[in-house]
Order: C-alpha cells, then structure tokens, then sequence
C-alpha cells in the first residue's frame, strides 16, 4: 500500500519546498555566498520525514505525483531526481526492502507539465530514480509496444550494475513500468468498464512483459448503486465477472463506445475476457514467512461473528479493507472438482457464493453447493472429490499446520453420508511424480453451532533435488459421497468459514500463552480549554506472554548441559495479531456490571499499523446502548491470533470508564 504525495496546481511553492528542505527561523546564510554559483540545493530533511510517516502509518512507500509545472525547469528537476533516489534509501531504512516509490508520468525534464503516456527520454530521469513509473491512462494503443521497444534500447549501465560498481539497488526491468487503465473509461483505450479488456490486450503482462495501474477500481460499484434492488450480492455478481469471469457460459457484458483518438491506428480485439486472465495466478507469501490466514472476507459484510456467534448485525452493510482476506483463489468464478481416483464418470459441478448470515469469525462465509447427477456406474455408490481451495507457496523439508472450518448444511438428504479431509496437492495439471507430503490428519473437531474443525500437520519434498520452493500447491478437501440411491441426483452444500496455514514448531516452543496485559483508557479534548466530553476518548493495551511454572525445580550442576528450561526459538515467534474485537457494556449502578458475555460487541480494531495498533477510538454516539453520565463502562479487548485463534476470555482484558 503507498501514500499519495501530490502537487497539483498552486502547489509549486510546496514542490520547492520538498526538495530544499526545512528554513531555519534565525538569520543564518552561507560562507562566501557572493561566489557559490545559483543552484537549487536538495535537502534530505523530507525525505526523512515521509520515510518515518510511512512506517509509523504502516503504508510502503510512496507514489509521487507533481502535476504542477515546476519553475525551477533543469535545476529543479535535477535536484528532485536525485531526491527520489535519497527518499528511497530511507524507505528501505525505515519501512523494509520492500520499500517503494514510484514515479507518476507528469512533469517532463525541462519541469513541464506534459503528460506523455509512455517512457521516453523526457520522463526517464525519473524512471532511473525511481523504483517504478506509472503512465496516465490517455496512451495511444501503440503506445506500450514503443515504450517496451524504448525500454530495451537503453544503455544496461543505466538500469544494471556494471562490471565493478554496485550503483542500482536492483536491476529495473519491464515490470517496473506501470501502464495506467482507467475502468470510468475517461479516455482509456477501450472505454473502461468490461472494455479494460482491450487495453490489457496491448499492455500484454505476460507476453509483453509491461504491468498495470489499475484507476477507478470502485466502478463496479458506484456506476451501478444507485438502481433499484441494489445490493451486495449483486455488486459481487457484477465485479466478478469484470474481474474474474462468471460462473458458466459466454459472458454478455456491454461494450463502452471507445471512439479511436486522432491519428490512432484502428485494432481488432476478440470477445470480453476478464482482467484475471492477462495474469498468472500467485500464490500468497510462503507461511513459513507469514502466517496465511483467511475467512474468505471480500472487505464487505452486514453482520460480525466471532467463533460462530454472531455479535452484530447491521442495516445498511460496512465495508473494511482491513478485514479483506483471500477469498479462495480456487473458487471463483466457480470451483472446479475432481476425482479423487482414477474414474472416468461425468464430474459432478460445483457452485461458489459468499454467505453474510453465517460465518465463524468476520463478516461472512463461503458456501460451496456440489451438483451430483445419478449414475448407473458400479462405483457411483462412493464418489470421492477433489475440491481445491487455495494456492500455496511452502518451502521443502519445513514443518506446517494448517486447519479448515466448515459447516455441513443441515438440508442432506436421507441415505446420504459425507466425510471430508483437509488435503495438499499439486495443481492437477501439473506433473505431480516429484511431490511427495508427509500428512498426519488430526480428528475432526466438533465446535459449536454445526461448524468443524479439520487440522493436519505436514512436510513436502520434491524428488528434484535443486527445488528450494513448492509453489503453486493447493490446499482443499477430498469429499468422499456416499449414497444410498446413486441413480438419483443429489446436491451438498456447506460453508467454507475459516482456512489457516502456519508454520510448525516443537512442542517444547509453544508453551507460551498469550494474553491481553492491560487496557487503558485516555480522554480526548480538542483544546486545552474544552471541557471533556463523557465517553470521548482511545482505548488502549498491551500484549504479552506467559510461560508454565517450573515444577520440581532443582539447581543443576554447573557443567549440566541442558537448559533448565525449554529456551524459545530465536525466530520470530511472538503472539501476532490480526484485529482486536472490542466489546462494551454498561454498569447498571456505581459498583455492579454483568458478566462478560453479555457485553456487545461495538467493533475492532486494525491490524495495526505502527501510530494506531492497539487502539480504538471511543465515541458515545456509536455505543450500542445510552451511556448515562453517571455510570460507569466496562469496555473488554479480546484479540484473534495471526493463526485464528480467538483469546478465551480470561486471556483477555478490561477497563472500566467514568463519563
């Protein structure tokens, strides 16, 4: 995620100011000024400033976007170039490698303002400085092709290290150009909508090698919300199909008008693809490195639900980016099934749609609907499935655990049994005879409100001795169907609610229990003057850590070469958060509050970006009850693990709030 800095017109005092840095308020000036020849000095005073505002805010770099002519023409330009390469290196200080800053197609080398839609030689100082470009979205439809075709005629030393000099950070290649689409159309070739198509076919990821910046991702939405019936399952129905197709038969989209811009050579384009096919499929970061965790949440729901109890349920819907996961990139627009043994019968279908009024934890589940027809095959009694859920990148020869939540639906016909397994395979297209997994399967775990808990513990290896990396793996269910009645058609459905893969250490290092430590609470005023407003104010905590006593404890000898305790590892393996569910509930006189659960949930936190984590702005308006100046409440924080895991009440934390 990158912030925005942008100039736009009026703002050329600023652009200025950015470069030469912080004034002083005294009188101060340079030794034997007369003489210093009248250039434009670069300051690094910003840089440092933006650097440390990314990581405290948690966003990764910037996209720097100056649509003001710059005055200074050569000089200033200069001194900018070489203060994106100076903003950078303090990117990569503060925030990570993965630091980045990009460069927006605007200014030109002389400080014009002249958009010019691709790479050439009037934008390309500040390509070399940047760690990406993006272009407008107004080009030409030749115009990728002549920025690819620009791109590799430039001089290597420019873009690599040369022999004996480490002068670039990283080599720049195609994929650091951004060519821009816009789906409001707005001058982009093709007209936008499920027009974008038209553009992808020149910008050619995979072929070609050129990437995309994405504008307007929202049209989906905006363009049709205000007609009647509206609503979030026909919102989800409309932005699959521009992004990943629908679920069966020819796609019938309207076309925008794209009239051609002066001059442009007419193209032909075949029939609407959407925007996943220009794309090769990516599995998330390897979980040895990052916990996954998913509950298939597109960012969107009406109600909340921790550990299938829903505590909320709205009117009118929320939306919230941080709560998006990965939606299973296997089941959309639809899931594709296959046998689990050698059998050549006709593979029953399957269907994918989200559920907002079930879920285990978050806003929603995913319900997955199997079509069976009726067979007269000797084997059609049992049917075992295949039913991939999501890739997967795992490093051989390392230990995971990965657990599902499911939900059978209680609608199974009589004569009818199912057993379900938790699997890891390599995609079935591929070649599959160098995979090989050790997978041990746990009992299945009854939880409440029908939902179960599938775990296995796992290690892969690849007969191919060079293979540092598995990617492209699956994991999903095997569906074994028995039937009573195989000649008839049948149809299962359950809910997807929550997938979870991990590393897995020994078990002499998770003794640890987390907790929450303490909550607090901090009164807010606007002034120093204003009185304070009752129920106004931040939550905040503290996480931490316990360990088991240590039982039948003797001093050892002082050559004993055991630990006398079991020593964490020295890998990261402190409690990780995804959000914090805050729950509220009122005192009912000076001294008496009930029992935790029956507080109300009134929201969660973030994930956490460095100013905000471990924090929750309270508002009295937005408390689900009328908060009474003379009572006191008791707000609760109860954190969810990186693995899913929900903290059991008296792991948990509460502060009590005067008004």
């Amino acid at each position: 995620m990158l912030g925005t800095l942008i100039f736009e017109g009026g703002g050329e005092g600023d652009a200025l100011r950015i470069i030469v840095g912080k004034t002083p308020s005294s009188k101060t000036g340079q030794v034997d000024q007369v003489s210093s020849p009248a250039v434009i000095p670069m300051s690094p005073h910003y840089a440092r400033v933006l650097a440390e505002l990314a990581r405290d805010r948690g966003f990764d770099g910037y996209l720097l976007n100056f649509e003001c002519a710059l005055d200074g023409s050569l000089e200033q330009t200069r001194a900018l170039a070489a203060w994106i390469t100076v903003l950078q290196s303090e990117i990569l200080d503060k925030v990570g490698p993965h630091g980045e800053t990009l460069w927006y197609d605007s200014i030109v080398m002389i400080g014009a303002l002249a958009w010019q839609d691709r790479l050439n030689s009037f934008n390309l100082p500040f390509f070399l400085s940047s760690t990406g470009f993006f272009t407008n979205y107004t080009w030409r439809n030749n115009y990728p092709a002549l920025t690819a075709q620009y791109f590799t005629s430039l001089d290597p030393s420019l873009i690599e290290n040369p022999d004996g000099f480490e002068t670039q950070l990283s080599s720049k290649t195609l994929q650091d150009i951004y060519f821009g689409i816009d789906i409001w159309g707005r001058g982009s070739h093709g007209g936008g909508g499920f027009g974008c198509f038209k553009a992808l076919d020149h910008i050619s990821p995979e072929s070609l090698g050129l990437s995309v910046a994405i504008f307007g991702q929202a049209w989906s939405w905006e363009s049709e919300q205000d007609k009647p019936g509206w609503n979030w399952d026909k919102w989800w129905e409309y932005d699959t199909k521009l992004w990943t197709g629908q679920a069966r038969g020819e796609i019938d989209v309207p076309l925008p008008e794209a009239p051609y811009k002066q001059g442009e050579t007419p193209c032909e384009h075949g029939n609407f693809v959407p925007i996943k096919s220009f794309f090769a499929r990516q599995p998330p970061p390897d979980p040895l490195d990052l916990a996954f965790h998913t509950n298939f949440c597109p960012g969107t729901g009406v109600s909340w639900f921790v550990e299938g109890n829903k505590v909320y349920r709205g009117t009118t819907g929320w939306t919230d980016v941080d709560k998006q996961t990965s939606i299973g990139d296997a089941l959309w627009p639809r899931p594709t099934l296959y046998w689990e043994d050698e059998r050549k019968d006709e593979i029953p279908e399957a269907w994918s749609r989200f559920v907002m009024d079930d879920a285990w934890n978050g806003g929603n589940s995913v319900r997955i609907l199997l079509h069976c027809p009726g067979s007269e095959a000797d084997t059609a009694a049992y049917r075992p499935l295949w039913l991939p859920i999501q890739s997967l990148h795992i490093t051989p020869h390392k230990s995971y655990t990965a657990s599902l939540i499911y939900k059978l639906s209680d609608a199974i016909a009589n004569g009818v049994d199912t057993e379900f397994a938790l699997v890891l395979k390599p995609p079935t297209s591929s070649d599959s005879s160098s995979f090989v997994c050790d997978m041990t399967s746990n009992e299945p775990e009854d939880l409440v409100h029908g939902w179960t808990k599938l775990s296995i513990q796992f290690n892969t290896s690849s007969s191919n001795p060079s293979a540092n990396t598995l990617t492209g793996l699956e994991i999903g269910l095997v569906i074994a169907v028995v039937t009573d009645a195989p000649t008839s058609h049948l149809e299962l459905s359950f809910l997807l609610g929550q997938l979870n893969v991990s590393t897995q250490l020994p078990p002499k290092f998770t003794e640890d229990q987390p907790l929450i430590l303490w909550a607090d609470y901090t009164p807010t005023t606007t002034s120093a003057s204003e009185a304070v407003k009752p129920f106004f104010g931040m939550l905040t905590w503290e996480v931490a850590t316990t360990f088991p006593l240590l039982k039948n404890f003797q001093i050892p000898p002082a050559e004993d070469p055991k630990s006398i305790w079991n020593v964490q590892p020295t890998i990261r393996w402190f409690p990780e958060y995804l959000y914090f569910n805050i729950y509220a509930q009122a005192f009912s006189d000076n001294t008496t509050v009930g029992k935790v659960d029956t507080a109300t949930w009134v929201g969660t936190s973030s994930s956490g970006w460095s100013g905000q984590k471990n924090m929750f702005s309270v508002i009295a308006e937005n408390l689900p009850f009328e908060a009474k100046p003379d009572r006191k409440v008791r707000f609760y924080v109860q954190g969810v693990s990186d693995r899913g895991q929900v903290l059991q009440w008296n792991r948990c934390a509460f502060v009590d709030v005067s008004a």
